[in-house]
């Protein structure tokens, strides 16, 4: 590493880009500022309409302060190619930018950063990471440097450039070597939510992060391996690479609860990307409130995928085949459908297995036709507004509401799930005596407002309403945690992706929920996905080896013949495993020492121990917050449940009693995974607290 000095003309050059790069951005977004829309649109809906497309630009050229500008630099050995040139071509709302001015003064040196930045003539000053031109950045190495000369990373202190280090990659004297500036972005100490990790993407990150938008790709990572953060950057490679089309389709980030998605709300924004929506799968399905609970062998039937064709006979018994003929009087004319030929129409439109909505709607339509026809026969000549007037004809209308009433999916579900008789005659062949038993309710409710829904009966719901009508596809999703997912939970997701991509995200050895994934095949599957691409992701690069390695003594149990966790941290000291009389006053005391530590600090506990180790906490005068709550300098100290661990992350974490862990759960496997959850949160030290024996794996 270069070291920092005043006579270091090489680093006062890179300060002095800082300064005018981010004199740059205040031009850029004072420009935005400054235009006058009162001539420029037509009608106030326009107007309205552009002046928030122009709010959004201004937030994203905001110049936040302890955010590097730019975080690497590229030399390369020959001016860029024209081709390449037109690919990193930016284009955002009506800015429009080439390199070409750049590379001709440069001779190919370019800053690499979080966005676009260029001067008053229009030259870029520092390139969006998810340009072509960047992503050397990424994959460049010493056996295929990319034709990159030097490649110079920024170290950063509280927003101020004070170092900078060099990769010489076309030097063959010059032996490879681990960055350590790389290293200790790394391994920076976290408060508050999670951040970006565009300065640190490794090469086999980058390659999910920039695969194309037309294919899914469902990404197998252990903890630490930066799953997550690799499919909120491939949002923001898509929304550069694709806009105008995503802006169309829209794009969704699904968590598993708001605490998760608390955590990483910031990232998007902090690369510019202020439109995509973040929810968990009960918000998607929000049909009905949830006030119920379901036991574990309940909602696992209710889960099920065999639940789908259980709905979809159960609707389409609404059907009945006309037994009478159809009389439509028009004018002085009676025009007579007989029953065989209308049993015709409706038997077409079964057969075509279309959505019972839309079925609906076309079945006045055929009606008319068959009405035409005789009109036609009869020497008339119908145009499309009689065939119009006929479908709205009462008589018709009378009709389609005895063949094809109306459905509303809430009651169905109610009445499957109170009637006995009429679940068993949609359910026979698909579900056994027992499940059948297992779903319905022991107390039938009256009506949908009164019924106490469980989360699974919301997500029947939504199946149900997309048997009656086709649910929105986007452009993109991201399911993250996907591994604690139903069937019919993924069904409910790829509905919102079927003209769409998906990126999954998830580990099969964190599975906690009785449903949990049994494999990406069968999970891609109900997700409508079946040409997925699986990536697996082995290098963990925050939790440390020690750490890592000790949870890693669970996964025969719990995920047989899923690989290991190769983590390229080593930090010696970081595992400490102590047995103790007093446990509270043990945990406690471990919470302080902690705290001693710069970072954050996550104390983990079985469920059914947090009150009592938030009283304890309280006694002690050691303020501790909730998950999704913001922590400061001053409160660096959360009590996390057990439950709402995964996919949260802390310096320093303490586990109270793992064997609480384990035995707060329905069963072992599902108890020893939760307990690898919990092991594997902490980014700096682990202290495991116990008074009980530990699980016999941990040893």
């Amino acid at each position: 590493m270069t070291a920092v000095s005043d006579a270091d003309d090489p680093l006062a050059r890179e300060r002095a880009h800082l300064a005018a790069s981010r004199s740059a951005l205040r031009a850029m977004r004072a420009d935005v500022e400054a235009l006058d829309l009162r001539d420029v649109t037509a009608n106030w809906v326009n107007s309205e309409v552009l002046q928030h497309q122009i709010d959004d630009r201004i937030k994203a050229l905001a110049d936040l302060a302890h955010t590097p500008l730019f975080f690497g630099r590229l030399d390369y050995l020959h001016a860029v190619g024209a081709e390449e040139a037109e690919g990193a071509e930016i284009k955002k709302g009506s800015e429009a930018t080439s390199l070409e001015g750049r590379r001709r003064e440069t001779g190919g040196q370019f800053y690499i950063g979080r966005r676009h930045v260029h001067d008053a003539d229009g030259d870029p000053m520092v390139i969006d990471w998810r340009a072509p031109v960047s992503q050397p950045f990424y994959r460049a190495s010493k056996t295929a440097p990319m034709d990159v000369a030097l490649r110079r990373r920024f170290g950063y202190t509280g927003g101020e450039l004070t170092a900078y280090e060099d990769e010489h990659l076309s030097d063959p004297a010059e032996a490879a070597r681990t960055s350590k500036l790389l290293q200790q972005e790394i391994e920076r100490p976290r408060v508050g939510p999670m951040r970006d990790i565009v300065a640190t993407i490794q090469p086999e990150q980058d390659e999910i992060v920039r695969s194309g938008l037309g294919g899914t790709v469902c990404v197998q990572g252990g903890p630490g391996t930066g799953k997550t953060a690799v499919g909120l950057h491939r949002v923001a490679y898509l929304l550069y690479a694709h806009r105008e089309r995503l802006a169309r389709t829209g794009t969704l980030v699904i968590g598993p609860n708001k605490s998760f998605l608390h955590y990483i709300e910031q990232v998007l924004p902090a690369l510019g990307e202020l439109e995509v929506k973040q929810a968990t799968v009960d918000d998607l399905v929000a049909h009905v409130e949830v006030r119920g609970t379901d036991a574990a062998e309940t909602a696992v039937v209710k889960g099920d995928a065999r639940m789908a064709e259980v709905l979809a006979r159960a609707v389409r018994s609404h059907v009945t085949l006309p037994t009478e003929a159809l009389m439509v009087v028009r004018g002085s004319r009676r025009w007579r459908i007989p029953s065989y030929e209308l049993e015709e129409i409706v038997q077409e439109l079964l057969d075509r297995d279309i959505r019972y909505g839309a079925a609906r709607d076309a079945l006045p339509q055929r009606i008319a036709h068959a009405v035409l026809v005789r009109m036609e026969q009869a020497g008339e000549a119908p145009d499309d507004r009689v065939q119009d007037a006929v479908a709205r004809n009462a008589a018709v209308k009378a009709a389609v509401k005895s063949i094809w009433p109306p459905v509303d999916p809430a009651k169905l579900v109610l009445r499957l799930l109170s009637d006995a008789d009429f679940l068993a005659a949609h359910a026979e062949g698909i579900l056994t005596e027992e499940e059948q038993k297992a779903v319905l309710w022991t107390k039938p409710a009256r009506s949908v407002k009164s019924a106490k829904w469980s989360a699974a009966d919301a997500v029947l719901i939504d199946e149900a309403g997309d048997l009656v009508a086709r649910t929105h596809s986007l452009g993109h999703v991201v399911l993250d945690e996907a591994q604690d997912l139903s069937p019919m939970q993924y069904r409910a997701v790829g509905r919102r992706c079927t003209t769409g991509s998906a990126t999954v995200l998830g580990d099969l050895a964190q599975g906690t929920t009785p449903w949990a994934t049994r494999s990406w095949a069968e999970a891609l599957g109900h997700l409508g996905k079946t040409d997925a691409v699986v990536e697996e992701l082995t290098a963990g690069f925050r939790v440390p080896r020690e750490v890592i390695a000790y949870a890693s003594r669970l996964l025969p149990d719990i995920a047989p013949g899923l690989a290991e966790v190769e983590s390229v941290r080593e930090s010696p000291g970081s595992l400490s495993v102590r047995r103790v009389s007093d446990l509270d006053a043990e945990v406690v005391a471990a919470c302080g020492e902690a705290l001693a530590h710069e970072g954050s600090i996550g104390l983990i506990a079985a469920d059914a121990r947090v009150p009592a180790l938030g009283a304890a906490l309280a006694s002690a005068g050691l303020r501790c917050l909730s998950p999704g709550e913001e922590t400061t300098p001053d409160t660096r100290l959360t009590l996390v449940p057990a439950s709402l661990a995964k996919g949260l992350e802390y310096d320093y974490v303490v586990l109270d009693e793992p064997s609480a862990v384990v035995s707060g759960e329905p069963d072992l496997r599902t108890g020893l995974r939760r307990l690898y959850v919990a092991l594997t949160r902490a980014v700096s030290g682990l202290t495991v607290i116990h008074r009980a024996d530990l699980p016999g794996q941990l040893g």
